[in-house]
């Protein structure tokens, strides 16, 4: 995948031309057993980061490392919200998935409706009127998606996770309220699928 980027930017000779989404490259769902064996691969094309909470690995082309990103140039700006910490894998492994893709994530985690409170004081970060989409991960009784939806006035992908117990059954419980919502404008993915539910948000982003 990396000397395929590097071909890219060879050919069209402009590292700015090629979208920062065609230049992401991303293996998720990597333990740490397996970036230990991974990291003993010598690599020809570029380099990695292991982002450990998301459980990702990033790669950077080598044609792209002696350049600095325009960091202010964002393709868009989602927020990535969370119930509880333990909930923090898939939402990180949704940010580290944007961030990747090129856009602004706002991270408001520990935010579960057990204390209503903390996700109405987070309101002027979810309302901001930059924000595109609100992506949200609950797992146990999944309530957080409706509640955020009916605050908000743009897209909501609602991520289901498998923590909870008792009758959550793996993360079904909270897929079934999600789809469920009777909040209008939510889009729910599969049981802890942080990157899908990447993927949903990005296109979410107006193309401007």
């Amino acid at each position: 995948m990396a000397d395929n980027v590097n071909k890219l930017i060879e050919k069209s000779g402009d590292k700015e031309e090629i979208g920062t989404h065609h230049k992401a490259i991303l293996a998720t769902r990597v333990d740490d057993a397996l970036f230990e064996q991974i990291s003993k691969i010598p690599l020809k094309n570029g380099s990695i980061t292991y982002h450990k909470v998301a459980r990702i690995i990033s790669m950077q082309a080598s044609s792209l490392q002696d350049s600095l990103l325009n960091l202010d140039k964002k393709l868009g700006k989602i927020v990535v919200a969370c119930a509880g910490t333990t909930d923090l894998p898939v939402a990180e492994e949704a940010a580290v998935t944007l961030e990747a893709a090129g856009c602004e994530v706002d991270r408001i985690y520990d935010v579960g409706v057990a204390g209503l409170h903390r996700i109405i004081n987070a309101l002027p970060r979810l309302r901001d009127k930059e924000v595109d989409c609100v992506m949200v991960c609950a797992g146990m009784d999944g309530a957080l998606p409706s509640v955020v939806a009916g605050l908000v006035s743009v897209p909501v992908v609602a991520v289901p996770t498998s923590i909870g117990y008792g009758a959550s059954f793996g993360g079904l419980s909270a897929m079934l309220t999600m789809l469920n919502s009777c909040a209008p404008g939510v889009g729910v993915v599969n049981i802890d699928n942080g990157f899908g539910g990447a993927a949903l948000a990005f296109k979410c982003i107006p193309k401007k």
